[in-house]
């Protein structure tokens, strides 16, 4: 059982949300994560900016952020996997998608495999994680049916 929530924090409209839901349970099968429970919130740049500064010392906006909560064995049991919580800035997400001259949904998509991948742990500050995770990403996004 799949217990992942999606909120809209934000005074817009995101039609890619109804879409996600399932994008998000064919990722989680993809893989084999049992029983997760995790959160994707879609805030502006200004919220991003405010977490971005708080939680790591840079005073920009960011695109996703991802707060683990698997490290902390406090949170999980055997029965159910806490995961923790990604969050998106949809105004980044906006012009990403312009700039790279595809669909809000598939960066939608693609922001949110790149927030559940660092839930999972997989990181991207050495070349070597950034193949690694960069190419899971697009495996899943592909075998999903969501090109560039």
């Amino acid at each position: 059982m799949n217990n992942i929530e999606i909120f809209n924090e934000t005074n817009e409209k995101i039609d890619e949300i109804v879409d996600l839901k399932d994008f998000i349970d064919y990722s989680v099968k993809y893989l084999k994560i049992d029983n997760p429970y995790f959160n994707i919130i879609f805030i502006d740049n200004e919220k991003i900016r405010q977490i971005n500064k708080e939680y790591r010392n840079i005073d920009k906006e960011t695109d996703v952020i991802s707060f683990a909560l698997e490290d902390d064995k406090t949170f999980n049991t055997d029965k159910f996997r806490f995961l923790g919580d990604i969050y998106i800035s949809i105004d980044k997400a906006k012009s990403q998608a312009k700039n790279y001259g595809h669909s809000l949904k598939r960066e939608i998509c693609f922001l949110s495999i790149h927030g559940i991948l660092h839930l999972l742990g997989y990181d991207h500050m050495n070349e070597e994680d950034e193949k690694i995770m960069f190419n899971l990403q697009e495996e899943i996004l592909s075998s999903y049916g969501i090109k560039r």
